[in-house]
């Protein structure tokens, strides 16, 4: 009896297990295709850059398809900034363009050819300003990692508005938060009208060749105030990129941007602030 059961139980476990495995081949309609734009201005004086491409199909494993041929502009209304296509699907501002608080930007696209049914695309983004930040500093923590972590923080009176933030660190010239999983996007809920006497914003560990510092490294933060929309936006992308918690939520969503005619991506206008101090020694 014993050996019936035990076999009973293993042809189940048996054909639990070639269930598990069974193969399922899913269809995906990848035929409509759609823009892809990924641009900004800000008040910083340089060629500001908007990225035109294409989605593709889920299985494709090349770089994007990009868009060329078009004709861009950025205007807020009174001032127009043509854009010259400096390589496949990237256009470039004048380096000497910057833009001004307080002004909305709208930014104009027309295909050579339609995409997603449409030639036509714009965008638009508030350009809010930002608050000099006073000074930064750098404090070592010996106990957070084996080889110890330098607390980024930075001192600045944040105004009483409802404002939403993005910090980039920079060692020595070179941007270390290059990615936008490394980004630090927050709103100003806990801080509203307050002194932030060196709150931190990021965390370098030297147990990185990339992040680890030497005596005299100089450490730059930059500060963007984003405007509501685009600190959503990247709220959601990050979420996509991220995962979703817990682990059986629901599925994920389009991360939704501010391009028209069913445009994926972002046109952003941030004004920009920084700040920088150097390595001191460990005491």
């Amino acid at each position: 009896m014993n050996f019936i059961k035990s076999f009973f139980i293993i042809s189940l476990l048996t054909l639990l297990i070639v269930s598990c495995t069974e193969r399922i081949d899913v269809t995906l309609d990848d035929s409509y295709t759609r823009l892809v734009v990924d641009g900004a201005i800000t008040t910083d004086t340089l060629a500001h850059t908007v990225i035109l491409s294409k989605t593709s199909s889920y299985y494709y494993n090349q770089p994007p398809i990009m868009v060329t041929g078009a004709q861009v502009n950025i205007t807020d209304g009174q001032t127009i900034f043509s854009l010259k296509e400096e390589k496949p699907g990237v256009y470039l501002t004048d380096s000497s363009v910057f833009g001004i608080d307080g002004h909305k930007y709208t930014l104009n696209i027309k295909l050579a050819d339609p995409i997603g049914g449409y030639v036509d695309y714009s965008a638009s983004s508030t350009l809010y300003p930002v608050t000099p930040l006073d000074s930064i500093s750098l404090f070592f923590h010996p106990e957070w990692s084996e080889n110890g972590i330098w607390e980024v923080k930075c001192y600045v009176l944040e105004p009483p508005t409802v404002d939403f933030y993005r910090f980039l660190i920079s060692r020595n010239g070179h941007i270390l938060t290059d990615t936008l999983n490394e980004w630090f996007v927050t709103d100003d809920k806990f801080l509203n009208g307050n002194y932030t006497n060196g709150i931190g914003i990021g965390y370098l560990d030297q147990g990185t060749a990339e992040e680890g510092l030497q005596l005299g490294d100089t450490v730059t933060v930059e500060v963007n105030s984003i405007g509501k929309d685009y600190a959503n936006f990247l709220f959601e992308a990050q979420t996509e990129l991220f995962g979703s918690n817990p682990l059986f939520s629901g599925p994920p969503a389009n991360v939704k941007g501010n391009i028209s005619n069913g445009g994926i991506g972002f046109f952003a206008a941030y004004s920009v602030t920084r700040s920088s101090t150097t390595r001191p020694e460990i005491k």
